[in-house]
C-alpha cells in the first residue's frame, strides 16, 4: 500500500503530538513540521499569558499550514506534521482538496492529559488552557477517516500502531521495526501434518519458538536448550487454552449474555458446565501468514459479525525473537461502522523444568486479587496483603490452587510489570512481562484440567486487557470506535544459567 503524502497528527495539548510525530518521521525517513511554528508571535504571547485564541485568530494560522501542505505535496516531498485541529471546521479547512493527507488522532482522557501538561516545562502553552481546548474539541468522526490511537501507552508503541494503521490491516506489511523489512511473504508447508495446521519455527541466538496456524497460538518457546513453555506437540490438539490468543474477550462472560449499544447479545456457551462463554471467538480459526522472517512472524485474521458479536475486526499477532527474549504484540482494528466492545488476552503455561509447579518460586507484582464465585466470575476485589495469594516477594507455590486474576500491577520505569517463575534454586527462570494494554494477569496452576497428567505441570500466566466478565461489568472494557486500534504487548525473558 502507498503511504499518504503527508501524515497530519492531531490532538489536544498534552496528547504527545510532537513526540509521536518526530518518531514517526524518523521511522518513515521524512521531515517533520510542527504547526505551532506557524503561529504569529502575537498569538504565542497571548497563549503564554493564558488567553485562548478565537476562531478568527486561528484562521490565518490554518491558512498558513494549508499553504505549506500544498507546497510540500506539489513538490513531491512526503512529510509528517502536527496540528491541534480541535474543531471539525479546522480539519475540513486543512483536508479539503488534499486527498494525500492522512489524519491521525491521538486520544486520551482529560485526567491523563492534565497530568502530562502539569509535568511539562518550558512550553508556551500553559496547562490552564487545557479546559478551553477540551471545550472546543470535536473528535474526528468516521466520515473523516481518522486513524485513532489511544495515548495511554509508550510513544514507541503509538508509532508502531500508527504505522500498522497507515499500511492497513489487509496490506500484509508489518509495522516498521517489528517484522524485518526484508521479511519474505511466503506460504510454507507444515513441518509435519498437524491438527493445528502449519507450524512456523523462529530462531535467534540460541532461542526458538514455534507458532501454530490454528488460532495463531504460541506452541513452544525455548532458550539455550531449556523449554520454558508447557505447550503442545505438533501432532496433538490444543487443550487447556495452551498458548492461545483470546479475543475479543479473555476469560469468561457470565451466561454469555451482555448488553452493548442498547441491545442484548447472546454468545455461544463454550463453558456449558458453568454457563459461561469463555476465551473469545478466534481460538479455533486458522490464521493467515502476513509476513515472515527467520526470527519474526506476523499472522492475521478477520473476526466477522456473527450471533452474539455483530462487529467487524481485523486482528493480527506478531511474534519476534530479540536479544531479551520473545516479544508478542496483538493488534485489533475496528473496521466496522459502529463501536465495538473488545478485550484480549493470551494463555501460555510457564515451566522451569520441575515435575510439578509446587516447588517453583513465583513472583507476582500485584496488590489486589479478584475474588470469584464458583463459576469463575468476579464478585469483589481485595488486597493480597496477609493472604496466601501475596506473591510480591518470591516464594514457592506449594499446594496453593491458583485460578486467580490479579490487578494493581506494580510497574518498572519502562512501564512493564514482570511475573517471574524461577527454579527452586533461584538461579534460573523465566520472566513474563506485561506491557502496553495489559491491566490484569490471571494465574492458573491447572488443577481442573481435563487431563489429570497435565495438572500442575506448568503455570498459566495470562496477560489480559480487562478482567473476567468485562463484557457485562464494563470494567476496563475497551470500546473501539470505527478505525480505532487496540494493542496488547507481552513477552518472555529467560535468565540465569541452564
Amino acid at each position: 500500500m502507498t503511504l499518504p503524502e503527508v501524515v497530519l497528527v492531531v490532538g489536544v495539548a498534552g496528547s504527545g503530538k510532537s513526540t509521536v510525530a518526530r518518531l514517526l518521521a524518523e521511522r518513515l525517513g521524512r521531515p517533520y513540521r510542527d504547526a505551532d511554528e506557524f503561529h504569529s508571535e502575537a498569538d504565542r504571547a497571548r497563549m503564554a499569558a493564558g488567553q485562548a485564541l478565537t476562531d478568527s485568530d486561528r484562521a490565518p494560522w490554518l491558512d498558513a499550514i494549508g499553504a505549506w501542505l500544498d507546497r510540500e505535496i506539489a513538490a513531491g516531498r512526503p512529510a509528517v506534521a502536527t496540528c491541534s485541529a480541535l474543531k471539525r471546521a479546522y480539519r475540513d479547512r486543512l483536508l479539503a482538496g488534499r486527498p494525500g493527507v492522512a489524519l491521525v488522532y491521538l486520544r486520551g482522557s482529560p485526567e491523563l492529559l492534565r497530568s502530562r501538561l502539569a509535568a511539562r516545562h518550558g512550553h508556551f502553552f500553559p496547562a490552564a488552557l487545557l479546559d478551553s481546548q477540551l471545550a472546543d474539541l470535536q473528535e474526528p468522526q468516521p466520515d473523516e477517516h481518522p486513524l485513532v490511537v489511544e495515548i495511554d501507552q509508550t510513544p514507541e508503541a503509538i508509532v508502531a500502531e500508527v504505522l500498522s494503521l497507515l499500511r492497513g490491516p489487509a496490506s500484509g506489511a508489518p509495522p516498521a521495526g517489528t517484522v524485518p523489512e526484508h521479511a519474505v511473504l511466503r506460504e510454507e508447508p507444515s513441518m509435519s501434518p498437524s491438527p493445528t495446521g502449519t507450524q512456523w519455527r523462529l530462531t535467534r541466538d540460541g532461542q526458538s519458538a514455534v507458532v501454530a496456524q490454528l488460532g495463531g497460538a504460541l506452541r513452544s518457546y525455548a532458550a539455550n536448550g531449556q523449554e520454558l513453555l508447557d505447550g503442545f506437540s505438533a501432532d496433538s490438539a490444543i487443550t487447556g487454552g495452551r498458548g492461545q490468543l483470546l479475543a475479543p474477550w479473555p476469560n469468561r462472560v457470565g451466561g454469555g449474555r451482555y448488553r452493548f449499544g442498547g441491545r442484548e447479545h447472546q454468545l455461544p456457551l463454550t463453558e456449558p458446565e458453568k454457563n459461561n462463554a469463555i476465551h473469545g471467538l478466534l481460538r479455533w480459526t486458522p490464521w493467515a501468514l502476513l509476513a515472515r522472517g527467520d526470527d519474526a512472524i506476523r499472522l492475521g485474521t478477520t473476526l466477522c459479525p456473527q450471533p452474539g458479536y455483530p462487529f467487524l475486526l481485523e486482528v493480527s499477532a506478531e511474534y519476534r525473537l530479540g536479544p531479551e527474549g520473545l516479544e508478542t504484540s496483538v493488534l485489533a482494528t475496528n473496521t466496522g461502522t459502529g463501536p465495538a466492545p473488545y478485550g484480549v488476552g493470551q494463555h501460555p503455561y510457564l515451566t522451569v523444568g520441575t515435575d510439578l509447579v509446587d516447588t517453583a518460586l513465583l513472583t507476582v507484582p500485584a496488590r489486589y486479587r479478584l475474588r470469584t464465585d464458583d463459576r469463575g466470575l468476579p464478585v469483589g476485589r481485595e488486597p493480597v496483603d496477609g493472604t496466601a495469594y501475596d506473591f510480591r516477594t518470591a516464594r514457592p507455590i506449594g499446594d496453593l490452587r491458583l485460578d486467580t486474576a490479579y490487578t494493581g500491577l506494580d510497574r518498572a520505569a519502562d512501564g512493564r510489570a514482570v511475573v517471574r517463575l524461577a527454579d527452586p534454586s533461584g538461579l534460573r527462570g523465566v520472566d513474563l512481562w506485561l506491557g502496553d494494554g495489559t491491566r490484569y494477569v490471571q494465574l492458573y496452576t491447572g488443577d481442573t484440567l481435563a487431563e489429570p497428567e497435565r495438572r500442575r505441570r506448568g503455570v498459566a500466566v495470562e496477560a489480559m486487557s480487562c478482567p473476567p466478565d468485562a463484557f457485562r461489568s464494563g470494567t476496563d472494557l475497551a470500546v473501539l470506535e470505527p478505525g480505532a486500534t487496540h494493542v496488547l504487548r507481552w513477552g518472555l525473558s529467560p535468565w540465569g544459567s541452564p
